[in-house]
């Protein structure tokens, strides 16, 4: 019987195809993005036009396999026409909350000081801070964005821990048997081991689906050999 060894993908491995995968992306320049890899962390440099391109890049490297988390160092340079005054930046903001039907304006605050953005206040629901985000992401002008935005609580831990563990065990992009979860205050840990950074990021994200959850720690570790 053969036995077959999974491949160990080393930093110079994971460099050239996050070059590669940043190739790929029809929004990104790869000459204007340097890329250095350290045990499976991945620093990107350089300047880029845009707040939304320098997402894309972290994106781009973060799709990679073998790579474990990414310092996105990237600056934004924006194009003398693409420049906005904090008071454009703000109205902008309003107008593009307001219209994006998932997001609950009324107790949301915007502040805008040399083109980064501030969003403070409270939601009923993760989707919508990260829906509030989203939006601004894609304002022409920006040059980054905090996100200071709040959930109101509505359960207990523990019942909060309860419901992440079944979405979990729902969610055919996760093996929850090897997941677990811990809810302090608004925060959830999730700890254990996946196969991918895919598998990590979906858990994620499940666990900010749940109702009173602002933040999550995720410390879940990724074994390319499992």
């Amino acid at each position: 019987m053969s036995i077959i060894t999974p491949k160990v993908h080393s930093d110079a491995d994971i460099q050239q195809d996050v070059m590669d995968e940043l190739s790929w992306d029809p929004h990104i320049t790869v000459s204007d993005i340097g890329v250095s890899v350290k045990e499976g962390v991945v620093t990107l440099t350089g300047l880029v036009e845009s707040y939304l391109v320098r997402l894309a890049a972290q994106n781009a490297a973060l799709r990679v396999k073998g790579v474990h988390a990414v310092a996105n160092d990237i600056e934004v340079r924006l194009h003398t026409s693409a420049e906005r005054t904090d008071s454009e930046l703000a109205l902008a903001a309003l107008y593009a909350l307001k219209w994006d039907a998932a997001i609950q304006t009324d107790k949301l605050d915007i502040a805008v000081s040399h083109g980064y953005v501030t969003l403070k206040g409270e939601v009923e629901w993760s989707f919508q801070r990260e829906a509030a985000e989203r939006v601004i992401h894609r304002l022409a002008g920006i040059k980054g964005v905090t996100n200071w935005v709040t959930i109101a609580a509505h359960a207990t831990p523990s019942d909060i821990r309860h419901k992440i563990e079944k979405a979990l065990v729902r969610n055919a992009a996760t093996d929850a048997h090897k997941i677990y979860v811990e809810v302090h205050g608004h925060t959830a840990t999730l700890k254990g081991t996946v196969r991918s950074y895919a598998e990590k990021s979906a858990a994620e994200q499940t666990a900010l689906s749940a109702l009173g959850i602002t933040a999550v720690n995720n410390q879940i570790k990724i074994s390319y050999e499992n």
